[in-house]
């Protein structure tokens, strides 16, 4: 048997590459799903949320 052959991309993200899953209920958070379908770069505009908070929480200290 012939082992699939990764391409290097393919490779270097199984290695890297960690991602993380959000549930959101229609009922309950439908704020949340309406701003993260206005932005064009979802993940982008999270990270950035998360950069800015970990900012600001390195300043407190």
């Amino acid at each position: 048997m012939s082992e699939k052959k990764y391409a290097p991309q393919e490779r270097y993200a199984a290695r890297y590459k960690k991602q993380f899953k959000i549930d959101c209920f229609t009922s309950t958070e439908q704020d949340i799903i309406d701003k993260l379908n206005s932005v064009p770069n979802k993940a982008g505009y999270i990270k950035q949320l998360i950069r800015a908070d970990i900012a600001a929480n390195k300043s407190k200290e």
